[in-house]
């Protein structure tokens, strides 16, 4: 799907941490960027036709490791926080005509996200545009539960991140 053929893309990034203002500068302009960057090249892979035109909209939160301890621990029973946490709305859900079509929520954590940088001698920076790039395919509805979902989806990691400039993070040992 072509960008001027996207329907409209309504995307709000709130910054819970403010540390995140330093150790990202622009970080709200780059998360933008990176979410619509995905959003605008896989939405073939799911769009629905009779969705039309309709606007659709992404909620990414930059936090840290306590709120995202808490989220993990609360909605998927994980008492320790994680990277990136993503929380797909229902595809075939209610939907109002005239509203926007709610696709979900990106959680990311500061703490988490500057360790794993540190540990995988990637910067911030880049680590950041990879775990927004997985959350937002999350909200596409793919995953890596098993090895071939898991393959098929760092297939696009690595490519969606070669053309945003970004080395593929999988010639490291870690899972995301």
């Amino acid at each position: 799907m072509r960008e001027n053929d996207s329907p409209p893309l309504d995307i709000t990034v709130a910054i819970h941490d403010r540390r995140w203002h330093d150790a990202l500068p622009h970080a709200n302009d780059f998360c933008k960027r990176i979410i619509r960057h995905v959003l605008h090249t896989q939405l073939d892979r799911w769009w629905r036709q009779e969705w039309g035109n309709t606007p659709l909209e992404v909620a990414c939160v930059m936090t840290n490791d306590a709120e995202v301890h808490e989220l993990n621990h609360r909605f998927r029973g994980q008492d320790k926080p994680t990277n990136v946490l993503s929380f797909e709305a229902d595809p075939e859900g209610p939907h109002l005509q005239g509203t926007p079509r709610v696709l979900g929520d990106i959680i990311i954590s500061l703490d988490t996200l500057q360790r794993e940088a540190t540990e995988q001698t990637k910067t911030l920076q880049d680590h950041t545009a990879h775990m927004l790039v997985h959350g937002t395919l999350h909200l596409l509805g793919l995953d890596h539960m098993k090895d071939d979902e898991a393959e098929v989806m760092e297939r696009i990691e690595i490519d969606l991140l070669a053309s945003l400039g970004v080395a593929n993070p999988y010639r490291a040992s870690f899972s995301a």
